[in-house]
Protein backbone atom coordinates (compact mmCIF):
# COMPACT_ATOMS: atom_id res chain seq x y z
CA UNK A 1 0.00 0.00 0.00
CA UNK A 2 1.30 3.49 -0.98
CA UNK A 3 1.58 6.12 1.45
CA UNK A 4 0.49 9.91 0.29
CA UNK A 5 1.76 13.15 2.06
CA UNK A 6 -0.81 15.73 3.43
CA UNK A 7 -0.72 17.46 -0.06
CA UNK A 8 -2.13 13.80 -1.50
CA UNK A 9 0.66 13.36 -3.41
CA UNK A 10 1.93 9.78 -3.18
CA UNK A 11 5.25 8.89 -1.19
CA UNK A 12 7.69 7.58 -3.24
CA UNK A 13 8.88 4.19 -2.08
CA UNK A 14 12.37 4.79 -2.45
CA UNK A 15 12.78 8.18 -0.37
CA UNK A 16 16.56 8.43 1.66
CA UNK A 17 17.31 10.92 3.79
CA UNK A 18 20.24 12.86 3.44
CA UNK A 19 20.28 15.60 5.63
CA UNK A 20 18.20 17.70 7.77
CA UNK A 21 17.72 21.59 7.91
CA UNK A 22 20.02 23.36 10.79
CA UNK A 23 18.33 26.84 10.42
CA UNK A 24 17.79 29.68 8.12
CA UNK A 25 20.40 31.35 6.06
CA UNK A 26 19.84 35.12 5.13
CA UNK A 27 16.34 36.77 5.58
CA UNK A 28 14.57 35.66 2.66
CA UNK A 29 13.29 32.28 3.76
CA UNK A 30 16.63 30.10 2.27
CA UNK A 31 17.09 27.20 4.61
CA UNK A 32 20.73 26.14 5.66
CA UNK A 33 20.98 22.11 5.16
CA UNK A 34 23.44 19.79 6.90
CA UNK A 35 23.94 16.76 4.76
CA UNK A 36 24.70 13.46 5.73
CA UNK A 37 27.35 13.49 3.04
CA UNK A 38 30.53 15.45 1.75
CA UNK A 39 28.65 14.74 -1.79
CA UNK A 40 26.03 16.90 -1.82
CA UNK A 41 25.52 16.31 -5.57
CA UNK A 42 21.56 15.09 -4.62
CA UNK A 43 20.90 18.14 -2.77
CA UNK A 44 21.68 20.29 -5.22
CA UNK A 45 19.73 18.40 -8.12
CA UNK A 46 16.84 16.80 -7.05
CA UNK A 47 13.77 19.42 -7.64
CA UNK A 48 11.93 17.96 -5.35
CA UNK A 49 12.61 17.38 -1.14
CA UNK A 50 10.66 15.83 0.95
CA UNK A 51 10.31 16.81 4.53
CA UNK A 52 9.29 15.79 7.73
CA UNK A 53 8.11 19.44 9.30
CA UNK A 54 5.18 19.78 10.23
CA UNK A 55 4.33 16.19 8.30
CA UNK A 56 5.78 14.09 5.94
CA UNK A 57 5.53 17.03 2.34
CA UNK A 58 6.97 17.13 -0.81
CA UNK A 59 8.46 20.73 -1.59
CA UNK A 60 10.27 22.71 -4.57
CA UNK A 61 13.35 23.20 -4.73
CA UNK A 62 13.85 26.57 -6.69
CA UNK A 63 17.40 27.30 -5.86
CA UNK A 64 20.46 25.58 -4.20
CA UNK A 65 24.09 25.86 -3.75
CA UNK A 66 26.93 24.73 -1.59
CA UNK A 67 28.45 27.08 0.82
CA UNK A 68 30.81 26.47 3.42
CA UNK A 69 30.37 22.50 3.67
CA UNK A 70 26.63 22.71 3.80
CA UNK A 71 23.86 23.62 1.51
CA UNK A 72 21.65 26.81 1.26
CA UNK A 73 18.39 26.70 -0.20
CA UNK A 74 15.15 28.27 -1.35
CA UNK A 75 12.30 26.36 -0.98
CA UNK A 76 8.90 26.77 -2.65
CA UNK A 77 6.36 28.55 -0.19
CA UNK A 78 9.14 29.41 2.59
CA UNK A 79 8.82 32.98 2.18
CA UNK A 80 11.12 34.98 5.12
CA UNK A 81 13.07 34.06 7.56
CA UNK A 82 10.81 33.16 10.14
CA UNK A 83 9.23 30.25 8.08
CA UNK A 84 12.73 29.30 7.27
CA UNK A 85 13.52 28.91 11.14
CA UNK A 86 10.07 27.26 11.66
CA UNK A 87 11.75 24.62 9.25
CA UNK A 88 14.86 23.93 11.71
CA UNK A 89 14.79 20.23 12.70
CA UNK A 90 13.12 18.66 9.47
CA UNK A 91 14.83 16.00 7.99
CA UNK A 92 15.59 16.25 4.24
CA UNK A 93 14.96 13.14 1.65
CA UNK A 94 14.98 12.67 -1.68
CA UNK A 95 13.81 10.11 -4.07
CA UNK A 96 16.50 7.61 -5.10
CA UNK A 97 15.30 7.82 -8.78
CA UNK A 98 16.31 11.65 -8.39
CA UNK A 99 20.04 11.18 -7.66
CA UNK A 100 22.30 11.85 -10.45
CA UNK A 101 24.20 9.15 -12.40
CA UNK A 102 27.44 7.88 -11.40
CA UNK A 103 30.73 6.61 -13.19
CA UNK A 104 31.89 3.30 -12.93
CA UNK A 105 33.28 2.35 -10.08
CA UNK A 106 31.83 4.90 -8.10
CA UNK A 107 28.73 4.60 -5.21
CA UNK A 108 26.69 6.45 -2.84
CA UNK A 109 27.32 5.86 1.22
CA UNK A 110 24.05 4.76 0.77
CA UNK A 111 24.82 1.27 -1.48
CA UNK A 112 27.78 0.83 0.69
CA UNK A 113 25.62 0.62 4.01
CA UNK A 114 24.76 -3.20 5.21
CA UNK A 115 26.96 -4.89 2.75
CA UNK A 116 29.27 -7.59 4.23
CA UNK A 117 33.19 -6.75 4.15
CA UNK A 118 35.91 -9.28 3.98
CA UNK A 119 39.53 -9.41 4.16
CA UNK A 120 41.44 -10.47 1.24
CA UNK A 121 41.90 -14.10 2.76
CA UNK A 122 38.45 -14.51 2.88
CA UNK A 123 37.73 -13.68 6.32
CA UNK A 124 34.50 -12.14 7.60
CA UNK A 125 35.48 -8.45 9.36
CA UNK A 126 31.41 -7.54 9.76
CA UNK A 127 28.83 -5.25 8.12
CA UNK A 128 29.41 -1.43 7.07
CA UNK A 129 26.69 0.24 9.41
CA UNK A 130 27.97 3.89 8.64
CA UNK A 131 30.26 6.14 6.81
CA UNK A 132 32.23 9.06 8.34
CA UNK A 133 34.05 11.37 6.49
CA UNK A 134 37.39 13.13 8.40
CA UNK A 135 38.26 15.95 6.24
CA UNK A 136 40.70 13.56 3.87
CA UNK A 137 38.47 10.49 2.50
CA UNK A 138 35.65 8.71 3.83
CA UNK A 139 35.53 5.82 6.76
CA UNK A 140 33.32 2.78 6.18
CA UNK A 141 32.48 1.89 10.03
CA UNK A 142 32.45 -1.66 10.12
CA UNK A 143 30.14 -3.06 12.60
CA UNK A 144 32.13 -6.72 13.97
CA UNK A 145 29.41 -9.00 14.99
CA UNK A 146 29.90 -10.57 18.26
CA UNK A 147 31.20 -14.68 17.87
CA UNK A 148 29.80 -17.13 20.19
CA UNK A 149 32.52 -18.19 22.76
CA UNK A 150 32.20 -21.98 21.36
CA UNK A 151 33.39 -21.12 17.87
CA UNK A 152 35.59 -18.37 19.22
CA UNK A 153 39.59 -18.78 17.66
CA UNK A 154 41.85 -18.27 19.83
CA UNK A 155 42.67 -14.69 17.92
CA UNK A 156 39.22 -13.78 18.20
CA UNK A 157 39.04 -13.71 21.41
CA UNK A 158 42.02 -11.79 21.95
CA UNK A 159 41.36 -9.37 19.33
CA UNK A 160 37.49 -8.94 20.52
CA UNK A 161 38.75 -8.53 24.13
CA UNK A 162 41.93 -5.93 22.77
CA UNK A 163 39.28 -3.96 21.03
CA UNK A 164 36.62 -3.67 23.58
CA UNK A 165 38.40 -3.78 26.67
CA UNK A 166 36.95 -7.33 27.57
CA UNK A 167 33.02 -6.20 25.89
CA UNK A 168 32.01 -7.29 22.86
CA UNK A 169 33.73 -5.51 20.07
CA UNK A 170 31.75 -2.66 18.54
CA UNK A 171 33.27 -1.76 15.33
CA UNK A 172 36.75 -1.05 12.55
CA UNK A 173 37.11 2.12 10.92
CA UNK A 174 38.57 0.99 7.48
CA UNK A 175 39.58 4.32 5.15
CA UNK A 176 37.94 4.11 2.15
CA UNK A 177 40.62 4.63 -0.56
CA UNK A 178 42.39 2.63 -3.19
CA UNK A 179 45.20 1.25 -0.49
CA UNK A 180 42.19 -0.94 1.48
CA UNK A 181 39.33 -0.90 -0.06
CA UNK A 182 40.13 -3.60 -3.23
CA UNK A 183 36.86 -4.25 -4.89
CA UNK A 184 32.98 -3.21 -3.74
CA UNK A 185 30.42 -5.56 -5.54
CA UNK A 186 26.28 -4.24 -5.03
CA UNK A 187 25.55 -7.71 -6.50
CA UNK A 188 27.15 -9.72 -4.30
CA UNK A 189 26.77 -7.24 -1.30
CA UNK A 190 30.44 -7.54 -0.19
CA UNK A 191 33.22 -5.22 0.16
CA UNK A 192 36.81 -6.75 0.43
CA UNK A 193 39.39 -5.10 1.79
CA UNK A 194 43.24 -5.79 2.71
CA UNK A 195 42.39 -5.57 6.76
CA UNK A 196 44.00 -7.92 9.03
CA UNK A 197 42.07 -9.21 11.64
CA UNK A 198 44.74 -8.26 13.73
CA UNK A 199 44.80 -4.35 12.80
Amino acid sequence: MSRTSQSGVAVPPDLLTVGYISGAYGIQGWVRVKPYSADADALLGAKTWWLDKPELRDVEMMQAKSHSGDVVARLMGVAGRDAAEALKGAVVQIARSHFPALSDGEFYWVDLIGLAVENMQGESLGVVSDLMDNGAHPILRVAVPTVPVEVQTEVQVEIQAERAGGKAAAEILIPYVDQFVKTVSLADKKIVVDWGLDY
